[in-house]
């Protein structure tokens, strides 16, 4: 996790750092509808690198948005999915949704 004296002073700048990149923002999208496999996410995230998954679920878990789950199976089973603090970005990722929507509607002529 990372160290508070770590993060930048700005509040909004703390939030970039955490979950500013388009992949984390789309995996948390995925994540806020269910539990996810990794190559379910690889399929679902058009034009992510395997590579650039693993760092960003890695990353993610490490800074307690994302929990991994491994089930004790043959073969094993992991699945990924939001902790509660990840669930509650849940109203920001809603509001982007929204705007995003407003957006669109409104650029066409």
């Amino acid at each position: 996790m990372v160290k508070k004296e770590d993060l930048p002073p700005c509040p909004v700048a703390t939030t970039v750092q955490l979950i500013g990149s388009k992949w984390k923002l789309l995996i948390m999208r995925d994540l806020l509808k269910r539990p996810w496999r990794f190559n379910e996410l690889k399929k679902d995230l058009e034009g992510i690198s395997q590579k650039v998954l693993t760092s960003s679920l890695r990353s993610m878990e490490e800074d307690g948005i994302v929990v991994r789950t491994v089930y004790p199976e043959v073969p094993p089973r992991v699945e990924y999915s939001l902790s509660e603090l990840g669930e509650s970005m849940r109203p920001i990722m809603d509001a982007m949704e929204q705007w995003g929507m407003e957006y669109k509607k409104n650029m066409q002529v």
